[in-house]
């Protein structure tokens, strides 16, 4: 496991500590304006399924590991709606900020 201070990428840390602070604050301030994502290969709206996915499941985040510099991780993630699965999860960043994320099943 790694620990979210441990990440190697900066903007990671920052989201992957908004996800388990629950903090919607901070999640949506590492995000780009129009900032798109995908889920299990289907483009979502990020609000929408944040909304379903994280705050209203309690979604969290355990890093298991991490490459591409940081910006691709496996992830044990659990929420209320679904219990847990091994996630990936690969991001695009410019200038801190999350433009784009993408996830699904490992």
């Amino acid at each position: 496991m790694i620990a979210p201070d441990q990440l190697t990428d900066p903007t990671l840390r920052a989201f992957v500590t908004a996800v388990n602070a629950g903090d919607r604050s901070a999640f949506s301030a590492v995000l780009a304006p129009g900032a798109t994502m995908s889920d299990d290969g289907s483009d979502r709206d990020v609000a929408q399924w944040a909304e379903k996915e994280i705050w209203s499941s309690n979604g969290h985040m355990d890093v298991t590991s991490e490459s591409d510099g940081g910006l691709a991780l496996v992830v044990d993630y659990r929420n209320d709606t679904w219990g847990e699965m091994r996630t990936a999860w690969r991001f695009v960043t410019d200038g801190g900020r999350i433009t784009r994320f993408e996830t699904g099943q490992a």
